[in-house]
């Protein structure tokens, strides 16, 4: 099921082309898992050449092990594998400045590889979080766009159409070892209280919420891309 709603993302929104190079983007977690696995399924079919890397931003205890763990998912799959090592800046929005190292340390091994794409593991689940995190901070049309499946500078979101029920699950059957960060169940992160306070009470009204939500940041950027045109 995941490989083929992965599949599907990948040929409707024109994510990857036939002789490209991808690089995973690997935290060892469930997400990046299991597009690791999937990306590694369909390289041969789809015609791409896969690599991955993991990032050890050094702010918690047991990020070492992590990408340990990251390491032995590719090993299991068969691809080439980069330990990044970036350091951040003790000091406000840490959260943001280690972003910002982790994809600038990707975008620049995936310029030594020669690789066209790197590849992150965004789920339609975090589409549908991010949108409401934009409403509730007053975002606009073009703010609603959230998640973009394909960034200009060549990051892709090849599961930003699947349900993270169905990504855990595939993580889960195909990998002995999946790392846990704290921060994905710490309720002082707005995220978090978004995914396990608000969408469930959304969810109680409509069981469909999270497709509408993503269905909304895909029109909201259309519409945006339309007026950029005119």
């Amino acid at each position: 099921m995941l490989l083929g709603c992965a599949r599907r993302t990948i040929e409707r929104r024109g994510l990857i082309e036939r002789g490209m190079r991808v690089l995973v983007a690997c935290s060892g977690g469930p997400d990046s898992a299991a597009l690791l696995g999937c990306l590694a399924r369909l390289a041969p079919e789809l015609g791409f050449a896969v690599e991955a890397a993991s990032v050890d931003h050094g702010l918690r205890a047991g990020a070492a092990a992590d990408v340990d763990i990251a390491a032995r998912q590719a090993a299991q799959v068969g691809v080439t594998f980069h330990r990044l090592v970036v350091e951040v800046a003790q000091g406000p929005s840490l959260q943001a400045q280690a972003r910002d190292a982790r994809y600038a340390a990707l975008l620049a091994l995936a310029a030594q590889l020669r690789a066209q794409r790197v590849a992150v593991g965004h789920t339609r689940d975090d589409q549908a979080e991010t949108v409401l995190l934009r409403l509730l901070r007053g975002a606009g049309v073009r703010g609603l766009g959230a998640v973009s499946p394909h960034r200009s500078d060549g990051v892709i979101r090849p599961l930003i159409d699947c349900d993270r029920a169905t990504v855990h699950a595939f993580a889960e059957t195909h990998f002995a070892e999946i790392a846990r960060d704290p921060s994905n169940t710490n309720p002082r992160f707005e995220r978090i209280w978004v995914r396990e306070q608000l969408l469930p009470v959304l969810a109680a009204r409509d069981p469909a919420v999270v497709q509408h939500l993503a269905q909304l940041s895909d029109d909201a950027r259309e519409h945006t891309q339309v007026v950029d045109f005119a």
